[in-house]
């Protein structure tokens, strides 16, 4: 890859590798699953699930670790069956 082809890093906090479960309610629903932890960082985290109907603006509680509050889905990657989502923490 050129430098010509490197997009800018657009991101506001550093990510850390990570990984464990998440647990997710959707708060529309009250629907809970579990997710597995990609990364994470002061701003939010990745987490790979098998939930194809998580769409991008819905909003959801999570807890993994010490940390619990509310998130909104920002962006899905779907590879088959599995789902990749991107999420940004509203409170934490």
């Amino acid at each position: 890859m050129s430098a010509s082809d490197q997009r800018p890093e657009r991101r506001r906090h550093h990510r850390s590798a990570a990984s464990g479960e998440v647990e997710l309610t959707l708060e529309d629903s009250h629907l809970t699953f579990t997710a597995e932890l990609r990364d994470t960082s002061e701003g939010g985290f990745r987490a790979a699930h098998g939930r194809l109907d998580l769409q991008s603006g819905q909003r959801v509680r999570f807890r993994y670790g010490s940390r619990s509050g509310r998130a909104v889905v920002v962006w899905n990657r779907i590879e088959g069956s599995m789902v990749t989502s991107g999420f940004r923490v509203e409170t934490a």
